[in-house]
């Protein structure tokens, strides 16, 4: 990992532990100060590799360990008598990065003095250091180079190998404290869901039955039309069940469709967890109504069973590259971690990264036949009809050596599943019918129009914010946080997309079946007056913005009867369903402060333009009325801090321009300050009343 992505890594740990903090430093100090020894004890080994944590800080039984980061140690955090692991929570989550560079805790020597002393009397080092390189540290603004003697002597440019060490410490300090909190709220809460997972209905059992008569050769042809529309009938169905489970049981979901590496990725996984299973559904329910349309067309009509065929074929294309992506991401992070590589710069049409594989999966027919198929089956060229082979003998091994199957993490196990579904489908499917090969250029209007949705859907993974809910991932196995999740995810599908996204999909199958009755009609008008019988193609989506598309969605959704989509992303009746023992909220406590007060509040507050000024002395007076108290930092920089009776979590920080002039008194950025800082909190508490009453 090179200096940039290691800062870059550092800066989002401390990123996840500052909002980690933030919402639920109460809960974890509560808890923490509850537990006995053993429960302590027993928090810190949970999140360390393999349990295994420093008895002391001098412990050497981790060889460099205790040089970069001895503070993680069951003497001085496991005492019921300590609170050596609050103040450590506290000092790194409240500080800047740069002040913990400088400065330590209770006043002790920062992370750069911490590591040059390690160096200096330990001899610690960084395994080949170039000791050329000089280490910019990214939390720094740009500087210029005659400017870099000026910050060596600041200790703000030091030498690779020092920087590097910092890092470290950094990145395993930041990493251990995200852990330890996860770890106190998981075994502090007494009201988590801690049921084991609920299974999809007899979809292992289907997986299995699937691999097993999966044959090299042609599938006997006494399978029947109506054998294949049950099947699909079959997967739309537990498509449906797995969806409604994803609304109703979140522990399902952990660790299996959200797998992220920091937290800011988690808001934009539920999004894709969601919709990946609204997608499934919608796929199985679409091949399930062409098979429908292909045994109630006469054997005589031609074109209308080419065109299904060919629609069926592409769809089927479509669903068999959609598991084995899948499946290949589950590969790729668990047993097959170590034979992929992240592409920089890469990506795929739906904007994923794209990840390549390392080497040559046939190195492993001997060493490791299992992971040697499943590589294969991750492999692109392995096509739906090639797949067969591979799992066969995948299949044929489970059976000699049902162990090999359980060394499998439960996400690959069910990823493998869905592919094999899928692929045993196809091989019924061709056996049945005379199926065309997939067209890159005809009948692509699911596929097409699909595509579509996922690249918009990706667009808003970087919009959505569920960190109020699923920060930490287990966090969602609170009572009704889940299904409250799940309510502001469908808000916001609505807000950006027009409509919900069951209805993405449901709008998108009613549309695909209306056009292929179109292009039929066409082409045999076509055909009966002797022409060649060619296909209408599709109008072209270029030509409409998205803001008009949003916009037609919603004019759409005005003249929708009152019923939910197929394909709800909230169980039924979870809408409306208070939370047990929940009551509506009590209004916001009132507190009486001076009419002085309540003019600069709404002067700041006001929507409308600013109707006058606010002088800073009068913003302060005003900030003290309400009970905040102030602490001056560095400069003009100041922040504040809300009394213990507004049960507000955070402080808000201010830039007090008094000597320049601006249209409230402070400055543009002091004034955009306030509104963004105090802004939620006005949302949270509503504690300013218009009636001149805070």
């Amino acid at each position: 990992m090179d200096e940039h992505s290691t800062g870059d890594v550092v800066k989002e740990l401390h990123r996840d532990l500052v909002v980690k903090y933030n919402r639920h430093a109460a809960a974890v100090e509560r808890y923490w100060r509850s537990f006995d020894q053993s429960q302590r004890t027993k928090c810190i080994k949970a999140g360390a590799a393999d349990g295994v944590v420093l008895k002391h800080p001098l412990d050497r039984a981790l060889g460099d360990v205790y040089k970069i980061i001895p503070e993680i140690n069951l003497r001085d955090i496991t005492s019921p008598e300590s609170d050596f692991l609050l103040d450590l929570l506290k000092h790194r989550a409240t500080n800047s990065l740069l002040d913990q560079y400088m400065t330590g805790l209770n006043g002790g020597p920062g992370d750069h003095a911490f590591i040059k002393n390690m160096m200096d009397t330990r001899n610690l080092a960084l395994a080949n250091p170039d000791r050329n390189i000089l280490t910019l540290f990214f939390f720094l603004a740009r500087i210029v180079l005659a400017r870099l003697a000026p910050s060596i002597r600041a200790n703000l440019c030091v030498s690779q190998e020092l920087g590097e060490l910092i890092l470290q410490r950094q990145t395993h300090l930041l990493q251990s404290l995200n852990i330890v909190i996860e770890d106190i709220l998981d075994i502090g809460s007494k009201i988590r869901d801690r049921k084991k997972p609920p299974k999809r209905s007899d979809k292992d059992k289907a997986a299995v039955a699937a691999i097993s008569k999966l044959s090299i050769q042609t599938p006997p042809t006494s399978l029947l039309l109506s054998d294949l529309i049950n099947g699909a009938v079959e997967q739309k169905s537990s498509n449906e069940e797995y969806l409604n489970l994803l609304s109703t049981e979140p522990v399902d979901e952990k660790g299996r469709s959200l797998p992220v590496h920091t937290d800011k990725y988690i808001s934009g996984a539920v999004l894709e967890a969601a919709y990946r299973a609204v997608k499934a559904a919608a796929i199985w329910n679409y091949i399930s109504g062409l098979l429908k349309r292909l045994e109630s067309t006469p054997a005589t009509d031609k074109i209308y069973k080419t065109m299904i065929l060919q629609e069926i074929s592409n769809v089927c294309q479509m669903e068999y590259s959609r598991t084995q992506a899948l499946f290949k991401q589950n590969v790729q992070i668990a047993t097959g971690v170590k034979w992929f590589k992240r592409m920089s710069n890469a990506y795929d049409k739906a904007g994923n990264a794209r990840v390549n594989m390392k080497g040559d999966p046939g190195a492993l027919t001997r060493t490791d036949p299992q992971l040697h198929y499943m590589l294969r089956l991750c492999q692109s060229e392995t096509t739906a009809s090639k797949a067969t082979d591979w799992m066969k003998k995948l299949g044929d091994l489970h059976d000699t050596h049902p162990s090999e199957r359980e060394k499998l993490e439960e996400r690959e196990v069910v990823s493998l599943g869905d592919l094999a579904i899928t692929t045993a489908f196809i091989q019924d499917l061709s056996a049945v019918v005379s199926m065309p090969p997939p067209s890159r250029k005809k009948a692509q209007m699911f596929v097409a129009r699909s595509q579509e949705l996922d690249a918009e859907m990706n667009e808003l993974k970087s919009q959505i914010d569920l960190q109020d809910f699923a920060v930490p991932i287990d966090n969602l196995l609170e009572p009704r946080v889940a299904a409250k999740m799940l309510r502001v995810l469908d808000d916001f599908i609505i807000e950006k997309a027009g409509t919900q996204m069951g209805f993405l999909f449901q709008d998108l199958i009613e549309e695909c079946f209306t056009n292929l009755e179109n292009q039929y009609k066409d082409a045999k008008d076509k055909a009966e007056q002797k022409e060649k019988a060619e296909e209408t193609p599709l109008p072209s989506a270029a030509a409409e913005s998205p803001e008009k598309r949003v916009e037609q969605r919603r004019q759409k959704e005005k003249t929708r009867p009152s019923h939910s989509s197929a394909y709800q992303i909230i169980a039924p009746g979870e809408e409306e369903k208070p939370v047990q023992g929940e009551e509506a909220p009590p209004l916001p406590p009132t507190i009486k402060v001076r009419a002085s007060t309540a003019d600069v509040f709404s002067m700041l507050f006001s929507n409308a333009e600013a109707r006058g000024s606010v002088n800073w002395t009068a913003f302060t007076a005003a900030m003290a009325d309400v009970g905040f108290s102030v602490k001056p930092n560095f400069g003009s920089v100041y922040t504040f801090y809300p009394p213990e009776s507004l049960k507000a979590s955070k402080a808000v920080t201010f830039i007090a321009h008094t000597n320049l002039p601006s249209r409230a008194g402070v400055s543009s950025c002091t004034q955009r300050n306030c509104e963004e800082g105090m802004a939620g909190a006005r949302r949270r508490s509503r504690w300013l009343r218009k009636d001149r009453e805070v």
